[in-house]
């Protein structure tokens, strides 16, 4: 019940390796890789997780994972809907760029982004939209003026404000991860995040991938650096904010449809997890 560790075929062509690929896709699932990678989302929302971060996310999403950080984005689908090209992807080694380093000083102004984003990084504001439009220009060509694309893009990210950055793993997370079960956690994440707004047990989790309670709780907290109930916790209330931060709904209406069954039991979650009530919350982004 861990991460699938994907292998990334090298570009023999290219420094970095770019791609895209529709949602669903066998490459869209819980995994992780050596590689780093810049992500893009280009249609659609849904909710993503990296590391033991759970969040949302829409069109213009832009994240930066570190080498062996497992994650996962995973889309607001109709039935039998497909998203086509949902995802544009930049992916590279590390010791690529620190061997360039030694010979070109300039890179070494990226050695410092890719320490931090072993927690991830999501990139917001103008920096997001600076990186999207240069993943989406490195698609679009090839020789020379992709290698001009691809720094202008680590250009963007390196040099982003904090106040445009937003780091999501915990420090501490160091999951235990191997090759085996990544169709367990897809099947997993799959039930919790389209259901989080309403029943979730960890019963009904356990008994989709076959296993006892006290064993599927063991091998989720493994695979996920977080408990079971957790998970459900954060996916409710990142989707709490989101409604919040979009939409004029009483907040007691949305504690109900997030998934909490009281309204207190809502704004205690919500001030341990954001540091504010939800009244706050709203107030502070639409004031």
């Amino acid at each position: 019940m861990r991460a699938n560790r994907e292998v990334i075929p090298a570009d023999p062509h290219h420094s970095v390796r770019w791609t895209e690929h529709d949602y669903p896709s066998p490459l869209a699932r819980w995994n992780y890789h050596p590689e780093y990678e810049i992500h893009l989302i280009r249609k659609g929302t849904g909710k993503f997780i990296v590391g033991d971060h759970v969040g949302t996310f829409e069109a213009g999403h832009v994240s930066l994972v570190g080498s062996g950080l497992p994650h996962d984005w995973v889309s607001d689908l109709e039935p039998g809907e497909v998203l086509e090209r949902r995802d544009a992807v930049v992916q590279f080694d590390g010791k690529w760029i620190r061997q360039a380093a030694a010979t070109v000083p300039e890179m070494s102004e990226v050695e410092p982004l890719l320490e931090q984003s072993a927690r991830g990084i999501e990139f917001l504001g103008r920096s997001a939209e600076s990186a999207a439009a240069a993943i989406a220009a490195m698609g679009a060509s090839t020789g020379l003026e992709r290698l001009h694309h691809m720094f202008e893009l680590f250009t963007v990210l390196a040099r982003a404000p904090e106040g445009e950055r937003r780091y999501l793993a915990e420090e501490w997370f160091r999951p235990q991860l191997d090759g085996q079960g990544a169709a367990v956690v897809d099947i997993v994440l799959e039930y919790v995040f389209g259901n989080h707004a309403g029943t979730v047990k960890m019963s009904e989790a356990a008994g989709l991938v076959g296993m006892s309670e006290p064993t599927f709780s063991k091998y989720f907290k493994r695979a996920t650096g977080q408990n079971f109930s957790d998970l459900v916790r954060k996916l409710r209330l990142a989707h709490a904010r989101r409604l919040l931060e979009r939409s004029d709904k009483a907040i007691s209406d949305i504690c109900f449809e997030v998934g909490f069954s009281n309204l207190s039991n809502f704004n205690r979650h919500f001030r341990n997890e954001a540091g504010e009530t939800p009244r706050h919350y709203r107030q502070r982004l639409q004031g």
